[in-house]
């Protein structure tokens, strides 16, 4: 029972840690890691015992919204049989779990390891499949590519206040601008092409 409790305690820390950090760095990227610990409430010493550094806690970090990020996207396919529906679900999820501030802020902080290249790989396949069910459906705009879906995740996460219910009204409600502009499958052209596949893979480069 002791083990057990203890093991308990564990994973109550690594959630408390990975809480602190997300606030910490969305912050300031750039904050030590012992701001993580003081946020969290922990001796420095219980955080190093589960991450190397800043450098794996970031990419812990990532990587956990990367999960969240798929998990989304299944989610959102497997429940709507409309694909535009599924669509809609897909963005509104990932908007509300706020996945992609750690893109805006963390990107090209750490270095990605083969298995975030794999579930990044995943992520990208889920994305393609949910646009090409919302154009099937007929009502997704036909010019909106895969591409786009991280820019206009990337826009909604740039809103950001200090009050976050406030944040999460605002990030809904320009969601939901985009959305009815997507939805308008007989508006004009968009001006300038759409972004090119990879062509913001740069940033998650590690910057040196």
């Amino acid at each position: 029972m002791a083990e057990q409790g203890r093991k308990g305690q564990a994973r109550r820390n690594d959630t408390v840690i990975l809480e602190a950090a997300r606030e910490v760095f969305l912050d300031d990227p750039k904050a030590p890691i012992a701001a993580v610990a003081e946020r969290a409430g922990v001796g420095i010493s219980a955080l190093y015992r589960r991450y190397a550094g800043k450098e794996d806690l970031l990419r812990t970090l990532c990587h956990d919204g990367l999960k969240r990020f798929v998990q989304e996207a299944e989610d959102a396919d497997a429940a709507n049989e409309d694909g535009w529906a599924a669509l809609r679900a897909f963005l509104v999820g990932v908007v509300d779990a706020d996945v992609h501030s750690l893109t805006v802020h963390l990107a090209g902080t750490f270095t990605p390891t083969e298995e975030m290249h794999a579930d990044a790989g995943a992520s990208n396949g889920l994305v393609e499949r949910l646009v090409r069910r919302a154009h099937d459906s007929g009502r997704l705009r036909p010019d909106f590519t895969v591409a786009d879906v991280g820019l206009v995740l990337e826009a909604c996460a740039a809103i950001r206040l200090p009050d976050r219910e406030r944040t999460a009204e605002l990030r809904r409600r320009y969601l939901g601008l985009t959305l009815d502009g997507m939805d308008r499958t007989d508006a004009g052209a968009l001006p300038g092409p759409a972004p090119a596949p990879g062509e913001f893979n740069y940033r998650w480069r590690r910057s040196r």
